[in-house]
């Protein structure tokens, strides 16, 4: 049997509206050491998005390479992969991978490619072991792919999905090529699927778009598991227990309070289906909406509520991060002040206070919400500033066009 752990979208480096996550990062680094020490993993798969950026600042990397040191000093037989996802850097990821190599660490940031602009395919093809070190699976390590990773494709169709299957199509091959009797096949992906469930205030759109989705026939009937990162709720994709997405371990917006934040450990044996586990990961600071949901409601009932909470006295870094959600009829000049009474004896901190105005004509799915510069995308700006020119809906060519562009220059990095 082969036990693996399977995991993503960790955005180390992270901030929630200028608050430093590190503190609910480390405590999930902790926690995941034992879980692998005490579950007895035989494999780490980490499908993208190590770093919330592409340019990460020296303690969110020392907090990877940490983790990574312990890791392998505990469990010296424990393969850990670590995948590039959109938010990394390709060649950030892959530049110590000679030491990290050494470690015993396989980490695949972006594709290789030789002299004459082929694929460096042994680079992603990674056996792992169990406890005994004989090979029970081969994975197919494939990073976040952009759109100049893709080859160019005679057939009829969307290009972008018939690069893709291009790819999977040869990684699958290579696989195929080194696999022997009972040994299991694995693939990642850090990529949007077909009816995935995005978060979006935290997840970039990807690949053309999030309505680019990508079909499920991507990954072939004899793969005995899918690993996939991008999407931070947990899930799988259909109906397909096999294929799944891991989640992020802590929620990187209010919207993903009420996720149930979780790793997969998945059982292999030969000649028999997967067996994945949902292991949940304990959250060390609570996120609160007030009113919870997306719902906003006057100030009176927010501050009823703010004065109805019930929260432990805990020190500053590990009390709860707070947004308020308040509809007005028309501008409040003493909102703030009103707040700040009804929380100065609270332990929670104040993150962010969204206002929505509702008008005789207007319901809740009009109201405009107030957003600060760092919560928009750079789709989303320039969506904004092309509608606010031309008074019009962007037109998908030119949105292909922009997701181009930004990927070319996020592979740069």
């Amino acid at each position: 049997m082969l036990r693996l752990f399977h995991t993503a979208d960790w955005h180390l480096g992270h901030y929630l509206h200028g608050v430093s996550r590190q503190l609910e990062h480390q405590q999930f680094l902790d926690w995941l050491l034992l879980e692998l020490q005490s579950k007895q993993a035989d494999a780490l798969l980490v499908v993208g998005d190590i770093f919330d950026s592409a340019n990460p600042s020296s303690a969110a990397q020392s907090q990877l390479y940490d983790f990574l040191v312990k890791a392998k000093a505990r469990q010296p037989n424990l393969d850990i992969v670590l995948i590039g996802g959109n938010h990394d850097s390709a060649s950030r990821l892959d530049a110590p991978s000679p030491i990290l190599n050494a470690l015993g660490v396989t980490v695949v940031g972006g594709l290789s490619r030789d002299d004459q602009g082929g694929i460096d395919w042994e680079r992603l093809v990674v056996p792992l072991t169990n406890a005994a070190g004989e090979i029970k699976a081969w994975c197919g390590a494939m990073p976040f792919l952009r759109n100049a990773d893709l080859p160019s494709s005679d057939q009829d169709g969307d290009p972008l999905i018939s690069g893709m299957k291009t790819l999977y199509a040869e990684l699958f091959a290579q696989l195929q090529q080194k696999a022997g009797n009972g040994e299991s096949l694995i693939l990642t992906g850090h990529c949007y699927m077909v009816n995935g469930a995005v978060s979006e205030l935290s997840e970039r759109k990807i690949l053309g778009g999030n309505q680019h989705a990508l079909p499920i026939e991507l990954f072939p009937d004899d793969i005995a598991y899918v690993a996939l990162g991008h999407l931070h709720l947990a899930q799988r994709v259909g109906t397909h227990q096999h294929i799944r997405y891991s989640g992020s371990p802590i929620p990187l917006s209010f919207d993903e309070t009420d996720y149930s934040h979780q790793l997969v450990q998945v059982d292999m044996s030969a000649g028999r289906p997967v067996e994945t586990v949902a292991v949940k990961i304990p959250r060390s600071v609570q996120l609160l909406r007030i009113p919870n949901g997306k719902d906003f409601a006057v100030l009176p009932a927010v501050i009823e509520q703010l004065e109805n909470l019930i929260l432990d006295d805990l020190p500053i870094e590990q009390r709860p991060l707070l947004e308020l959600r308040i509809r007005l009829e028309k501008p409040e000049p003493g909102l703030r002040q009103q707040i700040e009474e009804a929380i100065a004896k609270l332990p929670a901190r104040l993150l962010k206070i969204s206002t929505a105005y509702s008008g005789s004509e207007k319901s809740l799915a009009d109201m405009k919400i107030e957003e600060r510069l760092e919560e928009l995308q750079p789709f989303d700006v320039f969506q904004r500033c092309y509608q606010n020119k031309y008074d019009r809906e962007t037109p998908e060519v030119m949105n292909a066009l922009f997701n181009e562009l930004l990927e070319s220059l996020q592979g740069t990095e």
